[in-house]
């Protein structure tokens, strides 16, 4: 016998897997994109790194995505 979950608002969601997923999603766009394989910088442009380390070094990681 299967189990079905039940329809209505009783899904669980994983904010940092669902974040996970949208980053990787947006990696596969980039390198299927491309005509050559994607640098470093690239992967770091597509993952914004930098925009973490920015965050990182301000010491304000985790609020921005607080308000989104």
């Amino acid at each position: 016998m299967r189990r079905v979950a039940p329809v209505g608002g009783t899904a669980v969601q994983d904010h940092v897997a669902l974040a996970e997923i949208e980053l990787c999603g947006e990696l596969i766009i980039a390198a299927s994109a491309a005509e050559d394989r994607l640098s470093l910088e690239s992967i770091d442009e597509v993952l914004r790194v930098s925009e973490e380390r920015d965050d990182w070094e301000r010491g304000s990681v985790g609020r921005r995505s607080a308000g989104a």
